[in-house]
């Protein structure tokens, strides 16, 4: 009895393992496009003259084929080596930023955080005519600006544009303004808006404030987009 049950057992693990082949046999058939390598070490092993898909059919335990002396295909994956793979070492990340070169600011500063265009939208920005302007006295710094937006009044604006700008070159100029800002009391009267001005940060090393000046053709009122 003894001998009939390992004759059957032996059979069964023949025949796992004869199943277990064959499907290796189709899993390399499946991976020869992205695994050539492989699949030319899997049909000398398996003594199969291709491995094709029109091979897919065959049967290797029907067929009661014999294969060939086993040896190792592939080298177990080290996970180090994947972590050395996808994780740089922090020397050589600390040598990669190195090696980056620092590009200038824009105008002396970095680009302010990306805002959603629905908070763009809430900036009301206007064409509107200098109909005058005049110096502020007691302030080496301010204009007074009266501005036309298209409306049935003008609006009083000071804007801190003394240094590059005199009133008379000024007066009878479009610029853009922030029609929408909340109205701020200050010592020399009501400023109702905002007149935009280009400047760099480091006003001493890169002096210099230029009013948005629109194109002709524009006219008071129009909205900025």
């Amino acid at each position: 009895m003894t001998g009939l049950r390992e004759g059957l057992e032996r059979a069964r693990l023949q025949a796992v393992c004869s199943r277990v082949i064959e499907a290796f046999r189709l899993l390399s058939i499946y991976l020869a496009p992205v695994l050539p390598v492989l699949s030319v070490q899997a049909q000398r092993f398996l003594r199969v003259e291709t491995l094709r898909w029109a091979d897919v059919a065959a049967d290797l335990v029907k067929s009661k084929h014999v294969i060939g002396k086993y040896e190792h295909l592939m080298q177990r994956v080290d996970a180090k080596q994947l972590d050395a793979l996808f994780e740089p070492a922090a020397e050589a990340a600390a040598a990669a930023s190195a090696d980056v070169i620092a590009l200038p600011l824009p105008g002396g500063e970095a680009i302010a955080p990306t805002i959603a265009i629905d908070d763009f939208a809430k900036l009301d920005l206007r064409i509107a005519l200098i109909v005058a302007c005049e110096k502020v006295e007691g302030s080496r710094k301010l204009l007074k600006l009266t501005l036309d937006v298209g409306e049935a009044r003008t609006r009083t604006v000071f804007s801190g544009i003394q240094s590059a700008y005199s009133p008379e070159q000024l007066v009878g100029k479009l610029t853009v303004m922030v029609a929408n800002l909340a109205p701020r009391k200050m010592k020399f009267g009501l400023s109702e808006g905002m007149v935009l001005a280009a400047s760099h940060v480091d006003d001493k090393a890169h002096p210099g404030l230029f009013v948005l000046e629109p194109h002709a053709g524009a006219v008071p009122g129009l909205r900025v987009r």
